[in-house]
């Protein structure tokens, strides 16, 4: 019988982007490698799962040490998914933030029971400006005009 191991990692060192990009693409979308080293780069905290070695999920914070965290871009492939991993991810991002006058993110529509678990709320003023405004009305977002 073999064994995995879960290794989890908040390092950019040793970081392949182009299978970080591959995991995305599979587990929530297309992201581009060297969008992804600038967002992870630019990024207070992250965490990285490897399975036995295989990146498995992925996410990070973006935040300014005092006022805002905001939690983005956490994906866990799909045969990884109901295992506790994206739980914990959000967790590790939740408590490395913790200090922050307010953590935010957004929800994919339909899973804000998840996150709920962690203590957010729903926010009543939060607003965006997407680049792709017809996508992010399809995808629930936005509400159309």
């Amino acid at each position: 019988m073999t064994t995995t191991t879960i290794a989890w990692s908040d390092a950019l060192d040793g970081v392949d982007w182009n299978e970080l990009a591959a995991m995305y693409r599979i587990a929530m979308g297309n992201k581009l490698p060297d969008d992804l080293r600038r967002t992870f780069g630019n990024s207070m905290f992250r965490c990285f799962v490897r399975d036995g070695g295989k990146l498995v999920g992925a996410g990070r914070a973006l935040a300014d040490g005092v006022d805002c965290s905001y939690i983005c871009d956490v994906a866990v492939l799909p045969s990884h998914q109901g295992t506790g991993l994206g739980k914990e991810i959000v967790q590790r991002l939740v408590d490395a933030s913790r200090g922050h006058r307010k953590i935010i993110l957004y929800a994919v529509p339909g899973k804000e029971g998840f996150y709920r678990k962690f203590g957010f709320r729903r926010m009543r003023t939060a607003m965006g400006i997407f680049g792709d405004e017809a996508d992010a009305v399809r995808r629930g977002y936005i509400d159309p005009d």
